[in-house]
C-alpha cells in the first residue's frame, strides 16, 4: 500500500489515514490544518487505499449502490498498518473520512494502539455495525465523531440511517467511559472533508494535553 509521508519523521506525535488514491491533495490540505494548529513536531502518514470498499469494510456486505459491494478486508488493511506503529515512545491517531472513518472505529475494536480516534462523517450506516459495537469496546483513549446535518436527509435507505447509527454509537462509546464528541457541521456528505478531518484529529490531539487551537 503506498504512503505519503507528511511533516517531521521524527516526531512523537503520529497521525495514521487511510485515503482514496484518487485524491492526493486531500491529506496535503488537511494536514496544513492540523500543522497550523498544532504547535509540535507532527508526522502525517497517508495510506493510499486503492480498492475503497474492500479494504475499509470489516465484513462483507452488498452493494449500496451501483453494483460495487464491500469486501471485508479491514483486518488485511489493519494488518499493513499495525507496522508503523510499533514505536512505543510515540503516539499514534487513527482517522479519516466516510468509510475510512468507520475503519478507524473498527480498528479501535480490534487494538489498544491509537490513542485516540478521529471518524469523521463515518459510514456508520454500514450494516450490523451498531449492533456489532454493543458487544466489542473500543480500547481507544479518545473518540471523536462528526456527521453533516443533511447526511441523514437521503432517499437510500441504508444510507438514511446515519444519524441514528451515529447517535447510537456516539451513546454506546460515552457508556464505556470513553472520552468522546459528536459535533454536527453543515451540510451534506461531500462538504469540507478537508476540514471535517482536521477538526477530528485536532480534538484528540488536544485530548492529550497538547498546545494547540482550533
Amino acid at each position: 500500500m503506498p504512503i505519503i509521508d507528511y511533516g517531521d519523521p521524527a516526531a512523537d506525535t503520529v497521525l495514521i489515514q487511510p485515503v482514496d488514491a484518487h485524491d492526493l491533495a486531500f491529506p496535503d490540505r488537511e494536514f496544513a490544518m492540523i500543522r497550523d494548529a498544532f504547535h509540535k513536531p507532527l508526522r502525517l502518514l497517508a495510506f493510499q487505499v486503492g480498492d475503497w470498499n474492500r479494504a475499509l469494510s470489516p465484513w462483507e456486505a452488498p452493494p449500496v449502490f451501483g453494483k460495487e459491494g464491500f469486501g471485508g478486508d479491514a483486518a488485511k488493511t489493519l494488518a499493513d498498518i499495525l507496522p508503523y506503529c510499533t514505536d512505543t515512545s510515540k503516539t499514534y491517531y487513527l482517522g479519516g473520512y466516510s468509510l475510512a472513518g468507520l475503519f478507524a472505529l473498527w480498528a479501535a475494536s480490534q487494538t489498544e494502539v491509537f490513542s485516540g480516534i478521529a471518524a469523521a462523517s463515518p459510514s456508520v450506516w454500514f450494516p450490523r455495525f451498531t449492533d456489532y459495537l454493543q458487544s466489542h469496546p473500543l480500547k481507544a483513549g479518545s473518540l471523536y465523531l462528526s456527521l453533516g446535518d443533511k447526511e441523514e436527509k437521503t432517499r437510500n435507505p441504508l444510507m438514511s440511517t446515519v444519524g441514528s447509527g451515529i447517535r447510537s454509537a456516539f451513546a454506546l462509546i460515552k457508556a464505556q467511559g470513553i472520552p468522546c464528541t459528536l459535533e454536527w457541521n453543515p451540510g451534506n456528505h461531500f462538504k469540507d472533508a478537508e476540514l471535517r478531518c482536521a477538526k477530528a484529529f485536532i480534538w484528540v490531539l488536544e485530548q492529550r494535553g497538547s498546545n494547540s487551537e482550533i
